[in-house]
């Protein structure tokens, strides 16, 4: 499998690289910045640390998408509909771990999957997905009287709030409840709020030092409180969800996937 990685100087770009050398199966084809990187025509394998492969970081991503069989993109909105679109034109499979896209956005990825397989996840790890499965669940079990919040914590340098995940484990509970999140989330808090209306599904938004990312979901009724809680210490979890849901995806037909698609829950 060829693939190529969007923001390969970033981050979690550089982690997908890496995770790249030590997997068996595949191999990087292509990687792509912004005009304006300081890392453009530097070899991607040295950025991130893992020797010479090759492959030269470049801003052209018509040319490292169409060498590649899939690619993989956690960056910002635009250009994962930009990305997108080159990916369905040049047939190529996408993995896709950003968040944060508007309506709009969000109809071009599922405009681009009707041509191409894409993978589309707020989370790549095993065990937030498992998170995810039993928030549904619980939901599910407990009544009403049991007020929902769930409460992330991110690094300084995360751009959008709640989190993708945090979202995500919110539409788990109120798929539980059989209601759509919209219609009962209170995404902030300020002021003079008055008593929290009965159904209510609410967030809490941490920003700051390193945090990889911590998500936990309260049940908090009037003689307890029941929380399910995960935290990340390392983003190799998610790449390594990134990678091997590329790797799955080989031969799918075109649409879009979860990762409960990958894990098979």
């Amino acid at each position: 499998m060829k693939i190529a990685i969007a923001g390969a100087a970033g981050r979690m770009g550089q982690m997908l690289i890496r995770q790249i050398a030590a997997t068996g199966g595949c191999s990087l084809a292509g990687a792509i910045e912004g005009p304006s990187s300081s890392a453009l025509g530097r070899d991607a394998g040295e950025v991130a640390g893992v020797g010479t492969k090759g492959i030269k970081i470049m801003s052209d991503s018509a040319a490292a998408i169409g060498a590649a069989n899939v690619v993989i993109d956690f960056t910002v909105p635009a250009a994962t509909v930009a990305h997108a679109k080159i990916a369905a034109d040049k047939g190529a499979a996408m993995v896709i771990g950003t968040t944060g896209l508007n309506p709009e956005q969000t109809a071009a990825i599922h405009e681009a999957a009707k041509r191409v397989p894409i993978l589309w996840a707020a989370n790549m790890s095993l065990g937030v997905n498992i998170l995810l499965a039993l928030v549904e669940k619980t939901a599910a079990m407990l009544d009403p009287s049991y007020d929902i919040e769930v409460l992330e914590m991110h690094h300084r340098h995360k751009i959008d709030a709640p989190s993708g995940t945090a979202l995500a484990l919110g539409r788990a509970a109120a798929a539980g409840r059989k209601v759509k999140l919209e219609e009962v989330w209170r995404k902030s808090r300020d002021g003079h709020t008055g008593a929290r209306p009965a159904g209510e599904i609410g967030f809490a938004t941490l920003r700051g030092g390193e945090e990889v990312g911590v998500h936990t979901v309260m049940f908090a009724a009037a003689g307890e409180r029941l929380e399910l809680n995960h935290r990340a210490f390392s983003r190799e979890t998610y790449a390594s969800g990134a990678i091997r849901s590329a790797l799955w995806l080989k031969g799918k037909k075109p649409g879009l996937y979860g990762m409960k698609d990958v894990l098979g829950l």
